[in-house]
């Protein structure tokens, strides 16, 4: 049962839009969806959401603290409110994964991304979830930062921002505990449109 969602990014205007604020973009549509609003709080260093869903407390939250300090803000809200690591979801942008393509896993190693080192060091522990965004990969390791500092193009934003609606219709199931059907409906890329079929010639 996922108790706290967690969005990624780097706070400021010159950082909204870049692929490496996936996270940011996706709690913003998830606030949407619950309708609600996130408002600063200094004592877990971001902008939170509280709501009631089933009646439980659910937690949303955007670090402000920079991305390689994002353990700093979700360490402490976790640890206030009791929250176990496996409760938590991470939402991150992901470069191995394609634009379009989102991907749903527990625990692992952080694979080099800062925001996910500093969460494994403050929380102790791996074994919480990741929602991976697919922002797709510069081809070469030197151009990464210079990728994820930028903002996608059109057709990558549009692939990315359909890849987090599936995300968002998983978030009963997330709520829930179902893991399983969650993966299922996040996992699952739509089929291409089939082409319209043209009429026949009249004989």
């Amino acid at each position: 049962m996922i108790k706290l969602f967690v969005g990624l990014g780097n706070p400021g205007p010159e950082y909204e839009a870049t692929r490496h604020n996936a996270g940011f973009w996706w709690i913003d549509a998830l606030a949407r969806e619950l309708k609600t609003s996130l408002q600063p709080d200094k004592s877990y260093y971001g902008l939170v959401a509280r709501v009631v869903v089933d009646g439980e407390p659910r937690w949303l939250l955007k670090p402000q603290t920079f991305m390689n300090l994002s353990g700093k803000s979700v360490g402490a809200l976790a640890r206030f409110f009791k929250i176990q690591p496996g409760e938590i979801l991470v939402v991150h942008d992901e470069l191995d994964i394609v634009p379009g393509q989102a991907k749903l896993k527990l625990g692992g190693s952080h694979a080099g991304h800062n925001g996910l080192r500093d969460i494994h060091a403050q929380l102790g522990s791996p074994d919480y979830w990741r929602l991976r965004i697919g922002i797709g990969h510069p081809g070469a390791r030197d151009e990464v930062l210079n990728w994820v500092l930028k903002k996608p193009s059109a057709e990558h934003r549009t692939a990315i921002e359909d890849s987090m609606t599936r995300a968002i219709l998983a978030v009963p199931a997330l709520m829930a505990g179902d893991m399983d059907k969650a993966t299922m409906a996040i996992h699952t890329t739509k089929p291409p449109r089939p082409k319209p079929v043209r009429p026949a010639e009249p004989v």
